[in-house]
């Protein structure tokens, strides 16, 4: 009986034996962790992002994959995160939903951790429906969309960081009621969910504006010969002030038009559709002086740390491309990204991801001049915005002195406030520890 014992053990002592020779012969990569997951190696975490690289709505957002891939070499070229390098796969869905819903199909066969900046209303609603990253447990991070629908509960794993477009319109409307009391006010707004949610923060529940002239247009209309033309028809000689909340391609075609059409209102663009210098230069002298607002510093603001250090980055990993608005989101954006991942854990998973938002996302660091609002029960970005001009060199700036007024609210019926928010410090070298 002893002997036989001796036997089985010696056997199991062998097999432990070979199996240990097995994994010490595999090359360094090979070898098994343990808690992996998918998307995180001991060297990498892989990201996706999906939005329109090209066709008529890509101008200004196809800057933002260039920005976020430079800050994460930077990032990279510092040691990472944790040790490892982060790698963003981006596809081009032309801002049409189901090219979003097949690249978002492919980068979770691609295998990556989560998604980090997909834009769009439309397509984001359209991939949560069709690919339901929920029920998969997916992170979706800092979508570009300000939609007011993407609530904690109906999207568990999404998380906002635009000010929603109710948000936006409140504020818009304090600005245009203490600006503008006695102007005729126009509106331009895209007819759909981004639209939708303007109309509810003017209502006069929320913001109480009222337009003597509201056009709304079909998304991808903007790009149509003559039909920029007929908005302007429908706005000139009956308003004062011209409201564009629309993408930035749209307000590029309506200036345009304006332009043509000897009609120069007072102008004030939606923060998503502002930067159209960056895209047209010939649009410059149309808009200087036109309001528009931000949730970021200016880009021209010569004494802001994060301005400095990702003007730097870009110089230095983004090559050729200008420092502008959607640079600056682009940048913001990936910091962000690294502090969610940092604050993950050594071994970070999808559920310690989103877990890290849920309890420290509200503390992180970021160039927002405003709070971010994130906890256990919201997924709220970014909740206001301070006002400014633009000058000569096509920037957004809020006076001479780069001072900042901003202002917050809600997406109900929250009052819009003076904001006496401070942001956190920069990290050293804008490196998260």
């Amino acid at each position: 009986m002893i002997s036989k014992n001796r036997r089985k053990l010696h056997l199991a002592s062998a097999g432990i034996a070979v199996v240990a020779l097995s994994l010490s012969s595999m090359p360094a990569q090979a070898t098994p962790r343990l808690h992996s997951e998918v998307g995180v190696t001991s060297t990498s975490i892989k990201l996706g992002m999906t939005l329109p690289m090209t066709e008529s709505a890509k101008y200004g957002y196809n800057q933002i994959p260039g920005a976020m891939k430079a800050y994460f070499a930077y990032v990279n070229a510092n040691g990472g995160v944790n040790g490892r390098k982060i790698d963003l796969i981006v596809k081009d869905d032309k801002y049409l939903p189901n090219l979003a819903i097949k690249n978002t199909q492919e980068l979770i066969q691609a295998k990556v951790m989560a998604m980090v900046a997909p834009l769009g209303t439309a397509n984001n609603k359209a991939v949560a429906a069709s690919v339901n990253l929920g029920n998969r447990g997916i992170p979706s991070l800092f979508i570009n969309t300000g939609y007011s629908g993407f609530t904690k509960k109906a999207y568990p794993t999404t998380y906002s960081i635009l000010p929603s477009y109710i948000m936006e319109a409140k504020i818009m409307s304090q600005y245009i009621k203490d600006t503008y009391p006695d102007k005729k006010i126009g509106l331009l707004y895209q007819d759909d969910d981004f639209g939708a949610d303007a109309l509810v923060g003017f209502d006069k529940t929320h913001g109480n504006t009222t337009f003597a002239v509201t056009v709304p247009y079909a998304s991808g209309s903007q790009a149509l010969p003559g039909v920029p033309d007929s908005w302007i028809t429908k706005f000139k000689g009956k308003v004062d002030v011209v409201v564009i909340f629309g993408v930035s391609s749209a307000t590029l075609y309506t200036v345009m038009a304006a332009a043509k059409a000897s009609f120069a209102p007072k102008w004030i663009l939606g923060s998503v559709g502002a930067d159209i210098a960056s895209i047209n230069p010939a649009t410059l002298p149309y808009i200087i002086g036109a309001t528009s607002m931000s949730f970021l510093p200016s880009t021209a603001d010569p004494t802001d740390e994060y301005v400095k250090l990702f003007k730097k980055v870009n110089t230095d990993y983004n090559v050729g491309a200008s420092f502008n608005s959607w640079a600056l989101i682009g940048m913001n954006t990936a910091f962000l990204t690294v502090q969610a991942l940092k604050a993950a854990g050594k071994n970070p998973t999808r559920n310690s991801l989103m877990a890290a938002i849920d309890s420290k996302g509200s503390t992180f660091a970021s160039a927002g001049l405003v709070p971010l609002n994130y906890s256990a029960s919201s997924n709220v970005g970014y909740n206001g915005y301070w006002f400014g001009t633009f000058n000569a060199t096509g920037e957004l700036v809020p006076n001479s002195t780069f001072t900042y007024t901003t202002w917050t609210t809600d997406s109900s019926t929250g009052a819009v406030v003076k904001s006496t928010y401070k942001r956190p410090a920069m990290p050293t070298n804008g490196l998260p520890q």
